[in-house]
């Protein structure tokens, strides 16, 4: 029983690590590549922007890489995060 335990347990470790989103300001091209909608040449344009422009401050900074569209970022907003973002500023 203890081993089914731990089997399960394994499994439904990897399916959310492999359900997790992928952070546009730490990925690599083969991560971004991973993700069903981005191709090479689209991770490659992303990490050159990044590498360029800072990290993205939202999902739809996107737009400012060529490739991506309003259509394209909203079918990959759920698959894509910022989490390495500077923090906003709070308004006055």
């Amino acid at each position: 029983m203890k081993h089914f335990i731990a089997l399960i347990t394994g499994l439904l470790a990897a399916i959310a690590v492999a359900y997790a989103a992928v952070d546009l300001n730490s990925a690599s091209v083969a991560q971004l590549d991973g993700v069903k909608g981005i191709g090479p040449g689209k991770a490659k344009a992303i990490v050159e922007y990044r590498e360029k422009n800072g990290p993205f401050k939202s999902v739809d900074d996107l737009k400012n890489v060529k490739g991506f569209g309003d259509k394209s970022i909203a079918k990959l907003r759920g698959e894509l995060t910022v989490g390495g973002a500077a923090p906003a500023k709070a308004a006055k």
